[in-house]
């Protein structure tokens, strides 16, 4: 799985820290994240973001020790060097304060890279309409037939999909399925369950922890869900740590919409599979991918 470097700040890189030059750094990143977003160009994006991230904790990091130097020595000498938040050029204590509470700490530090990058995705996913499969009804991207006899050939059928419409149906063929009408987040899914969510955020993100509970409560015996390898995401990992076994597609799933365009995606897919039975998923899924069974 993709994970997220910390960049370390070492104590002999912040004694000659330049704030002047670190300042400069969070603006060029800030101008080439706008740039990029606009672009929608999703690998400069995420450098342009996490380059901002780092510097302002960086940043963080100088003031704060720059902060508690302030005790000791000649007070004129010190007021000489020490800037001033809010003086021209300097972020004001307001902004430094809200960069020290999401930053400084190497865990949310952390988290806030990983809530970053998912956010680009977003961004530029959004704005392409390239996720296979945006929600039900009128802008329904369906799955290829073909991938649903090896659905079949694991689960033995297909008890409910919570996330569909009346079109889809005619490929699925689940004995149960709920439209975006009957809400499926707020329904109990039981039995062998497909699902392929709406990919929009918040959507997949409540889809895939709606799945993860019902799987986990015992309501879901066993399932199979097909989302983009956004391995950077969190919902994405919560899915694995449930997961018995994952594919990872060898090209890309061709979506396609009820009038026959096919759609497409920026990224290949992943099967994400939910049940006892993993040898009978390494059997049919592995033509389609690289399947990685959880130990």
């Amino acid at each position: 799985m993709k994970s997220v470097p910390s960049p370390r700040v070492e104590s002999g890189e912040l004694a000659h820290y330049d704030p002047e030059r670190g300042l400069k750094a969070v603006a060029v990143a800030e101008a080439a994240e706008k740039h990029f977003a606009r672009a929608k160009d999703l690998q400069q994006l995420e450098k342009a973001v996490k380059s901002k991230l780092s510097a302002q904790r960086k940043f963080v990091l100088w003031w704060d020790g720059l902060e508690n130097r302030k005790g000791g020595g000649d007070h004129r000498s010190r007021s000489a060097t020490v800037p001033i938040a809010g003086r021209q050029g300097m972020p004001s204590r307001t902004v430094i304060e809200r960069w020290r509470k999401a930053l400084k700490d190497e865990a949310r530090f952390l988290r806030a890279l990983a809530d970053a990058v998912e956010r680009c995705a977003r961004i530029c996913e959004h704005e392409k309409n390239v996720r296979g499969t945006e929600g039900t009804g009128e802008n329904e991207w369906f799955t290829p037939a073909e991938y649903f006899d090896l659905v079949r050939a694991v689960l033995g059928g297909i008890d409910l999909d919570p996330a569909t419409s009346l079109q889809a149906q005619e490929i699925v063929k689940a004995d149960k399925f709920f439209t975006k009408e009957d809400d499926g987040l707020k329904q109990e899914w039981h039995g062998r369950v497909w699902l392929n969510p709406p990919y929009a955020q918040p959507a997949i993100d409540d889809f895939v922890s709606k799945m993860v509970h019902e799987r986990e409560v015992g309501h879901v015996t066993s399932g199979i869900m097909l989302t983009h390898n956004y391995t950077d995401t969190s919902w994405f990992h919560r899915a694995a740590a449930c997961a018995d076994a994952v594919c990872f597609t060898r090209g890309r799933v061709k979506f396609y919409d009820p009038t026959g365009e096919i759609a497409a995606p920026t990224q290949g897919q992943a099967f994400f599979y939910f049940g006892d039975d993993r040898a009978a998923f390494i059997n049919a899924f592995s033509s389609t991918g690289f399947v990685m069974v959880r130990p």
